[in-house]
């Protein structure tokens, strides 16, 4: 019979059997280890469980204090992290720093603010749903992650607490124990922050990627800052040998995003066009954050593309951009286009061969603040 390692699952595949060891991490098993789960005595939930005892929800969370890295998970072995699960009651999603280490490299392969991670960036007072394929964003400010992350050797997941007070920190990291092949490559993550924009340049979502890969997925956080629509510029993917010219070259945000006409679908009573918010397995727009006439007065938006049914692959190298592009309105009504310097947030995805990529070096503090 042939060996199923347990990677790749699917609706396809999930009746297969496999040898691959099913293991979870938490406050309950900060390890990981098998029938170690639910032992604590000391947690931020004994005064709660009173008289219970031992494998009452002892530790159900973690407190992570101003500048201190939590190590999340430290994993010895081959396999894949499956599933991330993280909830939080913090005041800042930008302020708490998520990086993943594989085979015991110094430099991570995902340094990103967890909000821009798992694509819910922007602050809001009402709720989002992102119901994708690969992360989820549910009630009670729950983020989910399904990304296949594979490792050969070891893997350790951290997160850093950038903010002047603690916070309260639940999770649970799913994994499985297996044989890894030697074509999975290794799951990577960025981020940029261009605050605002210079005239005339253009939004770098990936670069210095030298490595045999595919990219499979975009996060962008994108405040505006002028009266008009500000989509209209093209992502461009240079693979490998291209230099001044792209191989893929897309028609306009909102289209790379898989939406069309400005994401406009909803008439007011007054029969004005809106935005309309929309989340699906591989695209969407799940956050539009709108001017409340005192304080939020600039529009936001959040939107995601996963390239998992079309992943762009590269051999050596790979550059992403894309345009902060709008209108300019003359007279007559002549319209011309209009390079515009907004709050954009670019956060790249991609599978590459090498476990420790070159990733840009993270804005200080002050550059990642949002309100």
């Amino acid at each position: 019979m042939a060996f199923f390692n347990g990677l790749g699952m699917n609706q396809g595949n999930l009746s297969r059997l496999s040898n691959a060891l099913s293991r979870s991490i938490s406050p309950e098993n900060f390890t990981g280890a098998p029938g170690r789960g639910g032992m604590a005595t000391e947690g931020t939930g004994k005064d709660c469980a009173g008289e219970l005892g031992i494998g009452w929800k002892i530790s159900p969370s973690i407190e992570i204090a101003p500048g201190e890295t939590f190590t999340l998970a430290d994993i010895d072995g081959s396999g894949a992290i499956q599933h991330m699960w993280m909830t939080f009651a913090g005041r800042h999603n930008r302020f708490y720093i998520l990086r993943i280490y594989y085979e015991n490299e110094e430099l991570p392969a995902v340094e990103c603010p967890v909000g821009d991670f798992f694509a819910m960036a922007w602050p809001q007072k009402t709720f989002s749903q992102l119901n994708s394929l690969m992360v989820t964003y549910n009630p009670g400010n729950a983020f989910n992650c399904y990304w296949e992350m594979p490792f050969r050797k070891h893997c350790r997941i951290t997160l850093t607490n950038l903010d002047c007070k603690s916070f309260l920190l639940y999770y649970q990291i799913d994994y499985t124990l297996t044989e890894v092949p030697e074509d999975c490559a290794y799951f990577c993550c960025s981020f940029r922050r261009f605050n605002p924009l210079p005239y005339k340049e253009v939004v770098t979502i990936a670069d210095n990627i030298n490595s045999a890969g595919h990219y499979v997925g975009t996060y962008l956080a994108w405040g505006v800052n002028n009266c008009r629509w500000w989509g209209e510029g093209e992502i461009k993917f240079y693979i490998d040998d291209d230099e001044d010219f792209p191989t893929i070259c897309g028609t306009g945000t909102e289209d790379y995003f898989c939406g069309s006409y400005n994401f406009e679908g909803v008439l007011t009573p007054g029969g004005k066009a809106q935005y309309v918010e929309y989340s699906t397995a591989y695209a969407g727009m799940p956050q539009v954050i709108r001017p409340d006439g005192l304080y939020v007065s600039q529009q936001r938006f959040g939107m995601y593309r996963w390239h998992v049914c079309d992943p762009v692959r590269f051999r050596k190298k790979l550059k992403v951009t894309i345009q902060a592009l709008g209108w300019h309105l003359g007279e007559n009504d002549y319209r011309s286009y209009l390079p515009l310097q907004d709050d954009i947030a670019a956060t790249a995805f991609w599978y590459q061969q090498h476990p420790a990529p070159q990733l840009p070096e993270l804005p200080e503090k002050r550059m990642l603040e949002i309100i």
